[in-house]
């Protein structure tokens, strides 16, 4: 099978996906600040919660329903930093992942990449690790709303953890980022072959 990759390339188009995987992975896991609320562990992401409180009626109180789910409507998010970090994360990692689907196509279709669209693709990767890393950046802003500050405890406030901490999936998101800007911008560059000048 041609491909319209060079050898780097190759790595290139691998190590786009996987860091595309990884940050979109990371995104869509609830699990960005990890703490605990009426004795149960509680876990938010940007646009989606495990655990929370429900009142139940038999009991006349207040207990944990310990499951996953993302938050009923965009406004129900719990802050206006939570809703910008959602979309702009969200969009970044829509970037990552079309550059790495395009790149794996590259491996097996010619002509698809050349130097130019190779660099094309490094710039757009290097904007969607930019605009990962600014949601991530952002995401700390939330951490002063109700929500969080009933698991992490009143103390907790904006750059400020209370009794929580940051889980794997923030990591995720981020190490995916910051990847796909140094590494795959670089490499994105040699990626694609010089294409043929044909006389006519």
């Amino acid at each position: 099978m041609a491909s319209s990759l060079t050898c780097a390339g190759v790595v290139w188009a691998l190590l786009s996906f996987l860091c595309a995987a990884t940050s979109c992975i990371g995104f869509f896991m609830p699990y960005w600040l990890l703490g605990s609320q009426m004795g149960k562990p509680v876990s938010f992401g940007t646009f989606r919660r495990c655990s929370y409180p429900i009142r139940d009626e038999a009991r006349g109180g207040t207990v944990m329903l310990e499951q996953c789910g993302r938050y009923a409507s965009f406004q129900g998010i719990p802050s206006l930093e939570w809703r910008i970090c959602t979309v702009v994360t969200g969009t970044g990692c829509g970037l990552l992942l079309l550059v790495a689907l395009t790149a794996i196509m590259g491996c097996c279709v010619t002509d698809l990449i050349s130097r130019t669209i190779g660099r094309v693709a490094g710039g757009i990767q290097f904007v969607g690790g930019l605009l990962i890393g600014s949601g991530c950046a952002l995401y700390p802003l939330g951490w002063d709303s109700e929500e969080v500050r009933q698991t992490c405890g009143n103390s907790s406030d904006q750059f400020d953890l209370g009794s929580c901490e940051i889980g794997w999936a923030y990591y995720c998101t981020g190490a995916g980022a910051v990847v796909a800007m140094l590494l795959c911008t670089w490499m994105a560059c040699f990626a694609g072959k010089k294409q043929k000048h044909y006389p006519y």
